[in-house]
């Protein structure tokens, strides 16, 4: 026999929390931004995706705003108001990560502005690091989705990257970040949009003292990966970025 699908309060009153903090710091501009949380559920192998319907901000949404859909399939199985266009990438991410628990969308003013300066050069972007804490925070690192792809209405293509990142910033659009937990994901939000603005920040003054700004170096960044899940979840407090300390 199925086993009703019920709405918990306790993950709504979490939804809410985050979509608060995430408004208040200032990322939501309008409907587009969203969150997923993800639960389980015993006739649905990939859980159950809680999100805000389409056509509502994460900064005006109460309790009744949030719906609750299938993961492999965008079918709303509690509420019903349909979900945003974005609702496939977060769907997707779920299916194809076991591991996340919940994803934060939304359109972060720096990140925007730092890669429409750099132009239509045919470069890829790259995520430069002036501080310590992104690679731990982030732990893998950041993909660049190229603005002519839409990765939102055709998800076929995120198969290729999402094993190797929490990170997916969609290039003149906004920023998925992902976690275990919608902490997770919004602790690697913040780190991520923070260390953009230094390093706007960093590229000004350099260009006014005619120096450089002192990026560190891919080693470094790849090093500090490797070493992130012992940083950020500690079993030791000492030597914790040395092979031996590893239990």
């Amino acid at each position: 026999m199925p086993t009703p699908i019920a709405f918990d309060p306790v993950i709504g009153r979490q939804f809410i929390k985050y979509a608060r903090l995430v408004a208040g710091r200032g990322y939501v501009h309008n409907t587009l931004g969203n969150m997923v949380m993800r639960s389980t559920h015993p006739d649905y192998p990939h859980g159950l995706a809680y999100t805000k319907h389409a056509e509502i901000s994460l900064e005006e949404m109460e309790l009744e705003n949030i719906v609750i859909t299938d993961v492999p399939t965008s079918r709303i199985l509690c509420g019903d108001r349909m979900t945003s266009v974005g609702h496939n990438l977060s769907r997707e991410i779920l299916r194809l990560r076991p591991d996340i628990g919940a994803t934060i969308h939304v359109h972060d003013d720096a990140i925007i502005a730092l890669l429409g300066a750099l132009g239509n050069s045919a470069a890829p972007p790259e995520f430069n690091v002036l501080s310590l804490d992104p690679p731990f925070v982030l732990g893998k690192p950041v993909h660049f989705v190229p603005a002519h792809v839409d990765v939102e209405a055709d998800v076929s293509g995120v198969a290729d990257f999402v094993q190797d990142t929490n990170a997916i910033v969609l290039v003149g659009h906004g920023v998925t970040t992902m976690g275990r937990s919608i902490s997770e994901a919004y602790h690697r939000l913040n780190t991520l949009t923070a260390e953009v603005r230094r390093c706007i920040v960093a590229e000004q003054i350099a260009a006014v003292k005619g120096t450089k700004p002192a990026y560190r170096s891919r080693a470094e960044i790849e090093e500090m990966y490797r070493f992130a899940e012992r940083v950020i979840y500690p079993t030791r407090a000492e030597a914790v970025m040395h092979e031996e300390a590893a239990e």
